[in-house]
């Protein structure tokens, strides 16, 4: 019997018709690999989705990002629908017969599940998740414990943190704050952990009373009596197990719980005596704004990135590329990494594709699409770093020999745009939905456009991608000074290529009104696939004065060899 059959069985068994399987785990973590329940029975990969299991069809939701990547991985079994098209609500809310859709509690949001309002739907909230009882695999448990984050990386002490928190709290007449977000907890306490592959988190739960009492719920056994002295009993340490009991005495309070990450589960056992304020948590626009030391750690994090992400060019430029494939030169970029003593591990998978796989915005290379970069096309890389200094991410096209004069136009226009959003005139209310328009602007007019954002946040050693201000059409938070924020304008053409350029850029600012957008990436851009014709003179001055700067800064940490190719072939655009 197949996993779907399976599966079948306890729906029926629970009395319903279908069952929800999200992609995250009970920590609403970008990156659940360690319980993928959606890879599981879907075999799709990719960071975001949603399956509705029904007893004769199978359904996949995702956003336009991983259409490819979804009719790839998971067609046989399952219908693919694009979000942005058909959502699961409109798709569900629009069934005319009676349904019962069982799921777990534990993995959706009150939000979530409201969107449902066909009375013909009943949701039915199932204690024992299916996709464990069919799973042979059991949970790898991390072992290593958790640590804390050095001043030097951070430069704000927890107890400042803490005491914004409860300013805020007591501001709102709030008498307790439930944290849910682990990367939240992480931030607030200057605490890391190994608990996901990508993002150095840790699991628990953490309660501030406005009075300053704190309880941090976690496994007791990733903390030892160093970290628990280093809060000199400001905090006071609980095993996770205890915290439904806890929060079930808690009666006659104004709760504050994240609407993102606190699940149905947790808010019903709180709602019953108390008022709940279900809001977005405060603290992902607090950590949203890097302080000075942040940056400049973050600097040092992308020089380290630059070194090796050239070295890298350079190698890919001057090897034999019939010999080299997808997987080869990821693996190369690694070891270029690796060369680094500070360097972590990836913040993300790595993304390396050629030719046609350039056009899937989220694709992974495996042994089954894995392919030889062979002469006179487009590769596209992009990869991400955790450092104790900060975290990175990076994209860069690469011709692969001789690219066709319309590639080339392609790139310029992207590279055109990601130049745009740098210089962008920033004033005190610009929002990240106007930046996003005007980085477009170039694209469509030649007719082009790109399905994703133009930039998200990024959070300092924490998660590739944060919080709340974006480069995106709906996004109306205010970019402020100290914001992390990509640059990453694209184009894809399916079954083709695809193009995107992407830097990390932060907010700085010039005086009460204005700011301005520097580079924090140190990788140059390739010059054999601009067409020169298509910039203007400022924009040949931006990307010349950027590629000296690079020069400058990682020139001593280049063999002969790579300095003369970065000066010959990387220095100049004109």
């Amino acid at each position: 019997m197949n996993k779907i059959k399976k599966l079948r069985k306890y729906i029926i068994e629970n009395n319903c018709n279908a069952y929800l399987v999200p992609k995250n785990n009970e920590y609403f973590e970008e990156y659940s690999e360690k319980r993928d329940r959606l890879r599981f029975v879907t075999n799709f990969s990719g960071s975001a989705g949603l399956a509705i299991i029904l007893l004769k069809k199978n359904y996949l939701f995702v956003d336009s990002r991983y259409i490819l990547q979804a009719k790839k991985e998971a067609s046989k079994n399952f219908i693919i629908y694009e979000i942005s098209k058909i959502n699961p609500f409109f798709f569900l809310n629009n069934i005319q017969e009676k349904i019962s859709i069982g799921y777990d509690p534990k993995l959706f949001t009150s939000d979530f599940i409201n969107k449902f309002n066909n009375k013909n739907i009943f949701l039915v909230p199932i204690s024992k998740n299916l996709i464990d009882l069919i799973s042979n695999k059991k949970e790898k448990k991390n072992k290593s414990n958790y640590y804390l984050l050095e001043n030097k990386y951070h430069g704000s002490d927890f107890k400042e943190k803490i005491k914004t928190v409860i300013q805020f709290l007591k501001e709102n007449n709030i008498k307790l704050q439930i944290i849910t977000s682990t990367e939240n907890i992480c931030w607030l306490l200057n605490i890391r952990g190994n608990e996901s592959k990508y993002s150095p988190l840790i699991h628990g739960k953490l309660i501030i009373h406005n009075k300053g009492a704190i309880l941090f719920f976690l496994d007791l056994k990733k903390i030892n009596s160093s970290i628990k002295n280093s809060f000199k009993n400001k905090i006071k340490f609980l095993n996770e197990n205890l915290f439904i009991n806890y929060i079930k005495k808690i009666e006659n309070s104004k709760i504050l719980i994240d609407k993102k990450t606190c699940s149905l589960y947790i808010e019903k056992k709180l709602r019953i005596k108390n008022q709940i304020l279900r809001i977005q948590d405060p603290i992902y626009y607090l950590k949203s704004i890097k302080n000075n030391t942040e940056i400049n750690n973050l600097k040092i994090a992308h020089l380290l990135d630059g070194i090796a992400f050239t070295k890298f060019i350079i190698w890919l430029k001057t090897r034999n590329k019939n010999k080299i494939t997808e997987i080869i030169a990821q693996n190369k970029l690694e070891t270029f990494k690796k060369f680094s003593k500070e360097y972590l591990g990836p913040s993300f998978p790595t993304i390396s594709a050629y030719k046609e796989n350039s056009a899937i915005v989220h694709y992974r290379a495996t042994k089954n699409n894995n392919k030889f970069l062979f002469k006179n096309n487009i590769y596209l890389i992009d990869s991400g770093s955790q450092y104790f200094y900060g975290t990175t991410d990076v994209t860069r096209t690469i011709a692969i020999g001789k690219i066709s004069n319309f590639q080339k136009k392609i790139y310029t226009l992207v590279l055109k745009s990601h130049l745009t959003v740098l210089n962008y005139n920033l004033q005190k209310n610009t929002s990240g939905d106007i930046i996003d328009l005007a980085a477009r602007k170039i694209l469509n007019k030649y007719g082009y456009n790109y399905s994703h954002g133009t930039g998200h946040g990024v959070g300092f050693f924490l998660n590739v991608h944060e919080g709340t201000h974006a480069l995106s059409p709906n996004n109306k938070v205010k970019i402020t000074p100290g914001m992390v924020i990509s640059n990453e304008p694209g184009f894809y053409k399916k079954n083709n290529f695809g193009v995107r350029i992407e830097n990390l850029i932060f907010c700085k600012k010039i005086n009460k009104i204005r700011s301005k957008f520097e580079n924090l990436t140190m990788i140059p851009y390739d010059l054999d696939c601009i067409d020169k014709k298509l910039l203007n003179k400022n924009e040949i001055n931006l990307i010349n004065d950027y590629h000296q700067e690079i020069y400058f800064l990682i020139k001593s940490f280049l063999t002969k060899k790579e300095k003369y190719f970065f000066k010959k072939n990387l220095i100049k655009s004109n």
